[in-house]
């Protein structure tokens, strides 16, 4: 499966919508604005697509999509690229932007750090929390690890098999990747600074089975210091919550203290905020200035709730209000994918 891509520079670039975020919710608004017509090009700061869903849980089964009893978040991503190809979106990966303008004609104009400029007629904002960066473990010496022995994200589980693995943290992603990895490696360790756990309860009480079970170790304590022989990572000491230092063997430390969500360069743009998110309304989904949308986790209104579910609603109706946007005069139809010849043009069915 492959979709048209741009990470270089380019030229400036007319375009009827700019999506900011790659994420499900950005990759199905281009879906719901195909249905109507409409193309669009997508940004993202990350390289790839899938937004924080693929970057931090690309595993991690999802229930709540509908029709699709359980699937894994970069299988849901992998889903909705294959489902947007007709309306053949070009994507702009590693693109943050960072420069956002209403000119007099209410039309947008747009800056990215790759370099690329966009005119635009209309703006989604799918960002989810906005840029962010992973909590690192603060460690001396810990940068030349990332990306190798550290990890903030698990890339590929099957790489961990056979590995003595210390994993921090007490939310969702530290829980379940402690259970998720435990048959593979070949010895699994838990350390969180508390007792108490953000993590769900159920993930928190089969944690303490395996650990009751002699299957796993969980310890309350802080990373003090990395143990290294010949350039490569050998174990990680730690601080107990009763002062003492012990020595972990480890080959590789997975690491979820979260995340740091910020709006980023959004914040900037004069948007209507509510605690760090960007207001809209229920109806069109478009923020204080007009023309400008936002969709998934970045908005809030009244009975707001951060589901992809809901998500996807969102962009649903945003893409109406879009479309009224762009072509006021335009008599919009409601047209159904089962039965419409003009819906099965657009998605390529056969005749």
């Amino acid at each position: 499966m492959s979709v048209a891509t741009s990470t270089t520079n380019a030229a400036s670039i007319t375009a009827e919508v700019v999506i900011i975020g790659a994420g499900p919710c950005g990759l199905f608004q281009v879906f719901e604005l195909g249905l109507l017509g409409i193309s669009a090009h997508v940004v993202d700061s990350l390289q790839h697509p899938g937004g924080q869903c693929a970057e931090l849980y690309p595993d991690k089964p999802i229930y709540d999509i509908p029709a699709i009893p359980v699937c894994g978040a970069q299988e849901l991503v992998d889903r909705l690229l294959q489902q947007i190809k007709p309306f053949k979106p070009q994507l702009h990966l590693g693109h943050e932007v960072v420069a956002f303008t209403r000119r007099e004609d209410g039309r947008f104009t747009l800056a990215t750090s790759g370099g690329a400029t966009f005119d635009a007629g209309a703006v989604v904002i799918a960002g989810g929390v906005g840029s962010f960066q992973p909590r690192r473990i603060g460690l001396e010496g810990a940068d030349g690890f990332e990306g190798g022995a550290i990890q903030y994200r698990v890339k590929n589980a099957d790489e961990l098999a056979g590995k003595r693995l210390v994993i921090f943290g007490g939310g969702d992603s530290a829980l379940d990747w402690a259970l998720e990895l435990l048959p593979r490696a070949a010895a699994v360790t838990l350390v969180h600074r508390r007792a108490e756990f953000r993590a769900a309860p159920a993930s928190v009480a089969k944690m303490h089975a395996q650990v009751a079970a002699g299957r796993m170790r969980y310890v309350e304590a802080l990373p003090q210091s990395l143990n290294v022989a010949d350039g490569a990572l050998r174990g990680v000491n730690i601080k107990t919550r009763a002062g003492a230092v012990e020595s972990l063997q480890a080959d590789q430390l997975l690491v979820f203290f979260g995340l740091h969500p910020k709006l980023g360069p959004i914040a900037e743009w004069g948007l209507a905020l509510e605690k760090k998110a960007l207001r809209v309304d229920a109806e069109k989904f478009q923020t204080s200035l007009p023309g400008v949308f936002a969709v998934g986790d970045i908005n809030t209104y009244p009975g707001k709730k951060k589901l992809i579910l809901s998500g996807f609603h969102e962009a649903a109706l945003a893409a109406f209000a879009i479309q009224h946007h762009l072509y006021p005069q335009k008599k919009q139809f409601l047209q159904y994918t089962t039965t419409s010849p003009v819906m099965h043009q657009r998605l390529g069915v056969p005749d």
